[in-house]
């Protein structure tokens, strides 16, 4: 087993192509968090012309010192039964980080807990593992619990994998008049606003845009992420809504000649609670016509793929005319979009599992957990030290420390 040396394209297509691959892996993402001062290097290890392995390491500065730390995101990108692939991965590692000056380096492949030979593996190479900890602990740098769609289903396969309430309101989604594109470089300005308004609903605080444009330049152009965004077009939609109006009507008039009396007023009260309904949008829609002429756009989102696996990363919607759920629709489409596009699956992201009701992740739970997921327990983070005395006064001496200090203070405000 030796080192290789590989073009970016090379090293990239690898990576899509194995199933232990994953989108963190590919150099364009080590290229996108450059902005936030990480810089990155690429090994690769086989047999003759076969690569067996690779690995993209980003290391990041300590301040004041000379020390960095090596993280592999979701690496290394192995097969975990090639015990000498993995052991070569890692001793190219080594040499790599020790020219970092790097006081760890630190993994967390893309591979089940249930893997226990690999965890088995990595262990007696000499990794400590951090523990299967919850889905949104803070001690993780990525989520070890992710919520994943088989998208590789057909359209009707799909709605019916989604939770029932959910699989109606996509439903209703798609009729809505709502329409979903795939946007450009300059839609991100459009996508920041509405993070802004769902960060001030939401709570939480929003990236800035710069954020969002190096991640964009660096992965859009080799097909690794897309921009959606969900319009709502006034004109069009009025136009059906007209429509269905007329159709509405005409139920009502068969209604009022049925003989069953109970029959017919249950009939009538729904169909004109429908008419009612339908008129207040068409309002809406005449409201939206004239304010938003080139169309309103409702939400937005972040998509990004890697071979066969596909990612939301970035979700965002306004406040406005939330009736047309144009979140559903997006959800939908962009499922299609990676099916279309050779994807086999569609990760949510983190996820708390099964939190309890007052947990402040129950939402994110009970809105992940309804569109056909499953759970995908990764095997966790890993950290191979490089400089034990640092490593234990950044990960032990330090953080006990941080502890006492909180402890103190509480005791004396009581």
């Amino acid at each position: 087993m030796q080192h290789m040396i590989l073009t970016e394209q090379e090293h990239n297509t690898f990576i899509e192509n194995h199933p232990n691959g994953d989108l963190l892996q590919l150099s364009d993402w080590a290229t996108s968090k450059e902005l936030t001062g990480w810089y990155s290097k690429r090994i690769a290890v086989g047999n003759g012309d076969e690569v067996k392995g690779v690995a993209t390491l980003q290391f990041k500065k300590l301040p004041k010192v000379k020390y960095t730390l090596c993280y592999i995101s979701r690496g290394f990108v192995v097969d975990y039964n090639d015990t000498l692939a993995v052991k070569a991965l890692l001793a190219s590692a080594i040499e790599e980080a020790k020219k970092e000056h790097a006081y760890v380096i630190k993994i967390d492949p893309d591979i089940e807990e249930t893997d226990r030979e690999a965890f088995k593996l990595l262990k007696g190479l000499g990794f400590i593992h951090h523990g299967f900890v919850d889905g949104m602990s803070k001690d993780a740098i990525q989520p070890r619990q992710t919520m994943v769609t088989d998208v590789s289903l057909s359209d009707k396969e799909l709605l019916n994998s989604f939770e029932r309430n959910n699989r109606t309101r996509v439903r209703r989604a798609l009729k809505t008049g709502t329409v979903v594109k795939k946007s450009d470089r300059e839609g991100l300005k459009t996508f920041h606003e509405l993070m802004k308004i769902t960060g001030e609903r939401d709570g939480f605080l929003t990236r800035d845009i710069t954020y969002f444009e190096s991640m964009y330049d660096a992965l859009n152009p080799n097909g690794h992420m897309e921009l959606f965004l969900v319009e709502l077009h006034g004109k069009e939609v009025r136009e059906n809504l007209e429509n269905d109006i007329k159709k509405v009507q005409k139920d009502i008039k068969k209604a009022e000649k049925n003989k069953d009396e109970t029959k017919r007023e249950n009939l009538l009260e729904n169909l004109n609670n429908r008419l009612e309904k339908l008129n207040q949008q068409v309002e809406e829609t005449k409201y939206i016509e004239e304010k938003y002429p080139e169309g309103a756009v409702l939400s937005g989102a972040l998509y990004a793929q890697s071979g066969k696996k596909a990612y939301y990363l970035y979700g965002a919607s306004s406040n406005d005319f939330r009736d047309f759920l144009p979140n559903h629709h997006m959800q939908f489409h962009m499922m299609q979009y990676a099916r279309a596009h050779g994807a086999e699956s569609y990760d949510f992201g983190g996820v708390s599992v099964s939190p309890a009701k007052d947990s402040e992740y129950f939402g994110l739970w009970q809105f992940k957990s309804q569109w056909g997921t499953k759970v995908s327990n990764k095997i966790g983070e890993f950290d191979f030290i490089l400089n034990r005395p640092v490593y234990h006064l950044l990960n032990i001496a330090i953080p006990a420390a941080q502890k006492t200090k909180i402890a103190l203070n509480r005791l004396r405000k009581k």
